[in-house]
């Protein structure tokens, strides 16, 4: 009977180590962004961040903020603009701002937008 026993246990404990093995492996996956953080590279690291992305899905958004708002809005422009013949639009834009607080303490508004670019 403890023989039986010891082999259900063992059973069980395989079991167990199988499903960690597929949860690891699940929380390993890539996992495909649709939103490119405007920041201080050159625009066309952006640009070309954002077509492939769109190679992959139907709708990306271009997020900024502050000074970066401008060349998010480059960003956006120069794929619809040079890739007409593929035939990107912008579906929809969103401003908007945040409250932080800045390095003396206060609290500062700042503004944000979200760019949102498809495909027709």
């Amino acid at each position: 009977m403890s023989q039986s026993n010891n082999s259900s246990e063992a059973q069980e404990i395989l079991e167990e180590s199988q499903k960690i093995k597929i949860s690891e492996e699940d929380a390993n996956t890539k996992k495909i962004r649709d939103v490119i953080f405007v920041g201080t590279k050159p625009i066309m690291t952006y640009v070309t961040s954002t077509l492939t992305q769109l190679s992959s899905q139907q709708v990306v958004t271009i997020k900024a903020r502050g000074q970066r708002i401008t060349q998010a809005v480059d960003v956006s422009q120069m794929i619809v603009k040079k890739m007409n013949a593929v035939g990107y639009i912008i579906k929809d834009v969103r401003i908007s701002s945040d409250s932080l607080l800045s390095q003396d303490g206060k609290t500062r508004n700042v503004s944000t937008i979200e760019i949102d670019i498809s495909i027709e």
